[in-house]
């Protein structure tokens, strides 16, 4: 499975899973300096329980990481994959 990173506008990011053209999956974020607002996370139907929330968060800490930014836990399942885990310590904000 494969994200695409998405410039919705100047500071409003994704990352974001297609099928033939309909969006199965999204995480969506506002940037604000080295700040990521995780505002949201989408999975379909079709694709829930196979862990693609999970894997669409791993990508955005991943770019969190690369680029020396903070995330913001907005989104209800951001906040709760931060209090179950440990793994995301290093891009908590």
């Amino acid at each position: 499975m494969e994200f695409k990173l998405a410039e919705k506008s100047p500071n409003h990011f994704s990352y974001e899973y297609e099928q033939e053209g309909k969006k199965l999956a999204e995480i969506e974020w506002n940037l604000r300096g080295n700040l990521m607002d995780m505002t949201h996370t989408y999975v379909s139907d079709d694709l829930r329980g196979q862990g693609v929330a999970k894997k669409l968060l791993d990508q955005a800490a991943e770019y969190a990481r690369e680029n020396n930014y903070k995330m913001n836990a907005i989104c209800s399942y951001v906040i709760a994959a931060f209090d179950k885990s440990n793994v995301y310590d290093d891009v908590k904000a």
